[in-house]
C-alpha cells in the first residue's frame, strides 16, 4: 500500500506552524521587557523604586461614632398640678426665655397670697413693739424711747433696761447713760464701808442697796452671789430674764417671725414661678412626658432638652487605641454623606473607666467640633479619625517600602541590593513612616506595588 501526500496541503499547513512560533516568541521577549522594567522583590511580587525624603507623618486612630448634643436638660414643674398648656413637640427648636408649658397655678397662687398676709401681720406687730421701746435682751439696745422718760437710752450690756424715774440699774458690764442720773439715798446704809483693794480691779458697777432706818432689813443683790455663781433668773419688767437667755424677749420673737415670714412667701414666689416651664438654654425638645390634662408632681421630669449649640461625636475605641489618646488632640470627622469631606474637631473627653464590649474593654471618646454643620441629626453615624501623633521636617518613606517589627526596627530593600536592609522607625503613618537611622535623604528603595 501507498502513501499519497498532497503537495498543497503541506503547503498550507506550513504558515500555521510559522504564525505559532512567531507568536510565541514574540510574547516571551514583550514578558521579558515587562519584567526588568518593574523589578522584583525577594518574593518575587512586583515592585517600584522610591527614594527617601522628608515631609511630614501622621499617626491616626479611627473608629465610628454619633453624633450627640454637648449636653441634655431635664425640666421640670415645681408644683404639683394638672398640665393647661403643651406649647411644643419633639424636635422643635426653641430658644432660651421660650414658654414651653404651663400647670395650673390656682392653688399655689393662693399659697402666695397667704404667705403675704402672714408677713404684713408680722411685721405689723414688730413695729407696735419698737414704737413701745420694747428692748432686746440679746443686744441690750432699746430702739425707741425708754421708760421713765430717758428719750434716746442706749445701754450697751446683756439683759440692760432704760432707767426710770427713781435711778438707772445695770447688770454686769454695763453703762447707763442719757439725762437721767441716779440719785444715792437720803439714809446711810447700815453695812459697813468698804476697804478699796491695793491693786486695781475690774468689777461691776452695782448700786448699793438702799435700807431704810426703820426697818434694817437689806436688800437683794442684784449681781452675783457671794460664791460667784450665774445672776438670777428673775425676769425684768420689760419682760427679759436676768440671765439674758432671750426666752422671754417679745422683740427679739417678732424679727424671728418676720424673717421666718419672709422665707416662707419667697418659697412660694419660686413654686408659682415653677408652674410654667421655661427654656434655660436654646436646644431641641427630645421628649414630653404627656399631654394637656397630664397630672403632674413637683420635680418631676416632664421636658427633655438637647443643647444643640455644641453637638458632638461620641465614639468607642480599643484600649490599645484609646491609650494614646488625650484631650486636646486634633480630630476630623466625615460624615456618611459626604464621606470625602473631613470636619475639623477636637477631643474634649477621654472615659477613666472602660466597657466590654465583647472580647475587648473599650473607652469612650467625646469630640467636638470646631464649627459644627447646621445640617447635623442626633444620633447620625460619623467616621472619627483621632491624630494622635505628628512630626514635621522628617525623613520617610511610603508604608509599602518598609516592613516594621513590633519594635521601632524594620528592613528596607535598597535597589540594587541583595539583602534586606535594617532601619530605625519612628511614628508609622497611615500613608508614610519616619525613619530615624539607616537611610539618608535620597537613597533609592523598593517598594510593593
Amino acid at each position: 500500500m501507498s502513501v499519497h501526500l498532497d503537495p498543497w496541503r503541506m503547503i498550507r499547513r506550513r504558515p500555521a506552524r510559522t504564525v505559532a512560533a512567531v507568536a510565541l516568541a514574540t510574547a516571551t521577549v514583550a514578558g521579558g521587557v515587562s519584567v526588568f522594567a518593574a523589578g522584583t522583590d525577594s518574593t518575587g511580587a512586583p515592585s517600584a523604586e522610591v527614594r527617601v525624603g522628608r515631609g511630614e507623618v501622621t499617626a491616626a486612630v479611627a473608629a465610628r461614632g454619633a453624633v450627640q448634643p454637648a449636653a441634655n436638660r431635664t425640666l421640670a414643674f415645681t408644683a404639683d398640678g394638672t398640665v393647661v398648656e403643651v406649647r411644643v413637640r419633639p424636635g422643635d427648636e426653641v430658644s432660651v426665655g421660650q414658654e414651653l408649658a404651663v400647670v395650673d397655678d390656682g392653688d399655689v397662687r393662693a399659697e402666695v397670697d397667704r404667705a403675704r398676709q402672714v408677713l404684713a401681720e408680722a411685721e405689723e406687730t414688730l413695729a407696735e413693739l419698737e414704737d413701745a421701746g420694747a428692748t432686746d435682751c440679746v443686744t441690750g439696745v432699746v430702739d425707741r424711747e425708754g421708760a421713765g422718760g430717758t428719750s434716746g437710752t442706749r445701754i450697751i450690756g446683756v439683759a440692760a433696761t432704760a432707767g426710770g424715774a427713781g435711778g438707772g440699774r445695770s447688770a454686769a458690764g454695763t453703762i447707763p447713760t442719757g439725762s437721767g442720773s441716779a440719785t444715792p439715798a437720803t439714809h446711810q446704809p447700815s453695812v459697813p464701808p468698804v476697804t478699796p483693794s491695793p491693786e486695781p480691779t475690774v468689777t461691776a458697777s452695782v448700786t448699793p442697796p438702799v435700807v431704810d432706818q426703820d426697818t434694817p432689813t437689806p436688800a437683794a443683790p442684784s449681781g452675783p452671789d457671794s460664791s460667784g455663781g450665774r445672776p438670777s433668773s428673775t425676769a425684768d419688767p420689760h419682760g427679759c430674764s436676768a440671765g439674758g437667755t432671750g426666752d422671754a424677749d417679745p422683740l427679739l420673737r417678732a424679727h424671728q417671725q418676720v424673717t421666718a415670714a419672709r422665707l416662707a412667701l419667697a418659697a412660694a414666689q419660686d413654686r408659682l414661678a415653677g408652674t410654667t416651664i421655661t427654656a434655660p438654654v436654646p436646644g431641641r425638645v427630645l421628649a414630653v412626658a404627656g399631654p394637656v390634662g397630664t397630672l403632674v408632681r413637683a420635680g418631676g421630669r416632664f421636658i427633655d432638652l438637647a443643647v444643640v449649640d455644641g453637638m458632638q461625636v461620641a465614639a468607642s475605641f480599643p484600649e490599645a487605641d484609646a491609650g494614646r489618646i488625650a484631650v486636646g488632640q486634633p480630630a476630623a470627622v466625615s460624615l456618611a454623606s459626604s464621606p470625602e469631606t473631613e470636619l475639623a474637631a477636637e477631643v474634649v473627653q477621654v472615659d477613666p473607666v472602660g466597657t466590654a464590649e465583647g472580647q475587648v474593654i473599650a473607652f469612650g471618646v467625646r469630640i467636638a467640633f470646631a464649627e459644627p454643620p447646621a445640617n447635623l441629626l442626633i444620633g447620625q453615624t460619623v467616621a472619627v479619625r483621632v491624630e494622635i501623633a505628628t512630626v514635621r521636617d522628617v525623613l520617610r518613606l511610603p508604608i509599602g517600602a518598609v516592613r516594621g517589627e513590633p519594635d521601632d526596627s524594620g528592613v528596607v530593600r535598597l535597589v540594587g541590593a541583595a539583602e534586606p536592609h535594617p532601619v530605625i522607625l519612628g511614628i508609622r503613618g497611615d500613608r508614610f513612616v519616619e525613619i530615624r537611622a539607616g537611610l539618608t535623604e535620597g537613597d533609592r528603595v523598593l517598594a510593593a506595588m
